[in-house]
């Protein structure tokens, strides 16, 4: 028999990707058929949260190479993320008028605590995403993932609205919503870039078209 030692590394860590990449299109489709079930609607909104941790498990499960690097690239992305969406809900300075539902869990000043959980798996997915690709200008890949990740809102937000996620005054989502996403999506995928990870496996490209097809399929 095998020893865990004799393991060739790059074997268990395909092995580790295919696995991931099973778990991401089992619960976006398992999620897919919650959402749209009466019956089990309510069940699934109550584990949106968690399902956010288990993505972001996923995430770090199949990341090359966690060192301190990563953890702070990670706290970093989620302050942001969290702080801009205090902002947002406080000052309307950012995104517009809003306020959350109960969908996404634990708030503290009015947000929820997984936003930021959101946030870094946004950005990771489409920052690998960009990685690769054939761009080899760092703004050209920056403002490309920004522009992606305002489409993959201009999806999420009618479904987030349906589900309680959060809510807009007079029921309208402003342009400003969609100017302020592409600023600091900009901004966190720059961060990103800075961090130069090594080129990453595509776990969090599918991530991010998992996204696409779960909200894109619910409008």
């Amino acid at each position: 028999m095998e020893r865990p030692a004799d393991i060739n590394p790059a074997i268990a860590y395909k092995t580790r990707t295919g696995v991931a990449i099973a778990v991401i299109i089992l619960f976006h489709l398992v999620g897919f058929i919650g959402f749209f079930t009466p019956s089990l609607t309510s069940l699934f909104l109550q584990i949106v949260p968690y399902h956010l941790l288990l993505m972001l498990l996923v995430i770090l499960l199949t990341h090359r190479y966690i060192n301190t690097s990563f953890i702070v690239f990670i706290l970093l992305i989620w302050f942001i993320g969290f702080i801009a969406e205090w902002v947002g809900i406080h000052k309307a300075w950012l995104f517009g008028h809003y306020v959350y539902g109960s969908t996404l869990g634990l708030k503290t000043g009015g947000v929820p605590l997984i936003i930021g959980v959101n946030w870094f798996l946004l950005v990771y997915s489409t920052g690998v995403l960009m990685q690769r690709t054939r761009l080899k200008n760092t703004w050209i890949r920056v403002i490309t993932g920004a522009l992606i990740l305002v489409l993959l809102d201009r999806l999420i937000e009618p479904v987030a609205i349906r589900f309680n996620y959060w809510h807009w005054a007079d029921d309208t989502i402003p342009f400003k919503n969609y100017a302020c996403w592409f600023i600091i999506s900009m901004l966190l995928l720059f961060i990103f870039e800075k961090f130069k990870f090594q080129k990453q496996s595509i776990v969090g490209a599918v991530l991010l078209i998992a996204q696409f097809i779960f909200f894109g399929s619910q409008i």
